[in-house]
């Protein structure tokens, strides 16, 4: 597989592909239903392959791998210890395949890689001055934890009845539909929560630990201070809230917890044979990264089309990007000075 005929580099070896990014159609006008069904149950669109998988996960840790609900009507070490291993497992499998993969036999070398650097390995921003130890103890000291936390407080609710519990067998129709609506809900969540933490203040006291990964690999998907990950987990909450079974928790939590390691492989398509690709989808992602204040949201509602901040990779879109950047300067030029004069 030639990334050549996906893309191309730049003179400092910057892999750009040719496809532009695009958001989903749900929301366009006209509204098109051949588009838009082809993008719900098409290959590489809103269910697969990603959410379906994740939501076979759910499914699979939910009936195989999570505590007795009589077990979890008191808040006990055991069962809170067996899920916060549970899920460190989770992550290490899931993060540390493609890290196998990408980053240590590098298998495929930089091919499709957007930035032809490998992680840092003597940067002061970084724990130990290492990108990829920094990231992993952020990952399971802060991310496995808190997400554990969250976890366990909805389990405990759920156990004693202090949120309703909604019963396949009486609705069935209601609990597929919240299934297939969380993940909109996640981005619609993380859009507002990534716009929050990019406010001067708390970008320069959380949510810069992130940002460090300029150059971001699969651990640098849940490398994040606590602060941020008591924000990015805040989304179950919705499911204390909003009649759900716990199959909903349990979904929306795997979401979170494994949709961040595709999402910053930094490589475009994970090559699996001569003709055969896993697409990663990240390409909007890692320009966020590159440019920190476009494509907040991740595409499937196009928050930052509506909002001004869309970036699709290409030169047009750095344009508009440069402009809006040349304004906001120019305001706050504006305000420096009125504040000198007054």
């Amino acid at each position: 597989m030639d990334e050549a005929s996906y893309g191309s580099r730049d003179r400092r070896g910057h892999w750009t592909p040719t496809k532009r990014v695009k958001t989903g159609p749900l929301f366009e006008l006209p509204f098109k239903p051949r588009v838009v069904l082809s993008w719900l149950f098409g290959w590489g669109g809103y269910l697969w392959p990603y959410n379906v998988f994740y939501a076979l996960v759910a499914v699979g840790i939910w009936l195989w791998a999570t505590p007795p609900m009589e077990a979890m009507r008191s808040f006990e070490f055991g069962w809170i210890a067996f899920i916060w291993l549970r899920n460190a497992a989770l992550i290490l499998i899931w993060f540390g395949a493609f890290h196998l993969r990408l980053y240590i036999q590098r298998a495929q070398g930089t091919q499709f890689k957007y930035n032809p650097n490998w992680p840092s390995t003597d940067n002061d921003a970084f724990l130990f001055k290492s990108q990829n130890i920094d990231n992993m103890i952020w990952s399971f000291g802060s991310g496995v934890t808190i997400w554990t936390a969250y976890e366990a407080v909805t389990w405990w609710l759920f156990a004693n009845g202090y949120i309703p519990w909604v019963s396949w067998i009486d609705h069935p129709v209601y609990i597929v539909a919240f299934m297939f609506l969380i993940p909109l809900f996640r981005e619609v969540h993380f859009y507002l929560v990534h716009r929050l933490i990019h406010v001067p203040f708390l970008y320069r006291h959380v949510h810069k630990l992130h940002h460090n990964n300029v150059n971001p690999g699969p651990w640098s998907g849940l490398s994040m201070h606590p602060v941020e990950h008591l924000l990015y987990f805040s989304g179950v909450i919705l499911h204390w809230i909003v009649p759900s079974n716990p199959i909903h928790a349990m979904f929306h939590l795997v979401h979170l917890a494994m949709s961040p390691a595709p999402g910053h492989t930094g490589f475009d398509k994970v090559v699996a044979g001569e003709d055969t690709a896993l697409d990663t989808h990240c390409f909007a992602h890692y320009l966020h990264h590159k440019y920190f204040e476009v494509n907040y949201a991740d595409g499937g509602v196009p928050l930052d089309r509506w909002f001004g901040t869309f970036h699709d990779g290409s030169k047009e879109a750095e344009e508009r990007m440069n402009v809006r950047f040349k304004a906001r300067r120019a305001r706050q030029k504006a305000r420096e000075a009125a504040r000198a004069a007054t």
